[in-house]
């Protein structure tokens, strides 16, 4: 009850789109730039303390998609992630990085660029995973634990590594 409950408030909040039956675990942060969405499909399930940061752009969680414990998903451009995707125990979706260009600068004092992630339906991501910028994870993928994905992911192909890699079937 106490999950529906924190759904029904976060459905509240400006920029906020939730579907019906939405669970909420406990200290699950949302920050959300002027503008930005967040829309979460009927059913869908967010895990304790996970992070959703969108700056701009929308991030949308499909009907039935599972997001574990701790997952954190920053967006600068948008992430989609399918119906029934599950994403396990601390996965990391990330669609920006630094322009490194010019060494004499920080890095934190040069330009981003973005480009959005799309999780597809069914995918499976494992633990501690991590999608980088402008990367597709096809339909019923599996991405192998801590593997770091940095190129698409085709329909019901297996990876890990890092950077993820094919895996060879057994």
């Amino acid at each position: 009850m106490k999950g529906r409950l924190r759904a029904g408030l976060l459905a509240r909040r400006a920029g906020v789109a939730g579907g019906r039956d939405v669970t909420v675990g406990r200290g699950v942060s949302v920050q959300l730039a002027p503008g930005a969405q967040l829309r979460l499909g009927d059913g869908c399930r967010i895990g304790e303390r996970t992070r959703i940061a969108v700056n701009t752009g929308v991030v949308d969680i499909g009907a039935g998609a599972v997001l574990g414990p701790r997952c954190t998903i920053v967006a600068h451009a948008g992430v989609t992630i399918g119906a029934g995707a599950e994403l396990a125990e601390g996965v990391v979706i990330v669609d920006f990085d630094h322009v490194v260009d010019d060494v004499e600068r920080p890095i934190r004092a040069q330009p981003l660029v973005a480009a959005t992630v799309t999780i597809g339906a069914g995918a499976r991501l494992g633990l501690g995973a991590c999608v980088l910028r402008g990367v597709t994870v096809g339909e019923c993928a599996t991405v192998g634990p801590h593997a770091v994905v940095t190129r698409d992911v085709t329909a019901r192909a297996s990876v890990g590594g890092v950077p993820a890699r094919p895996l060879s079937p057994a």
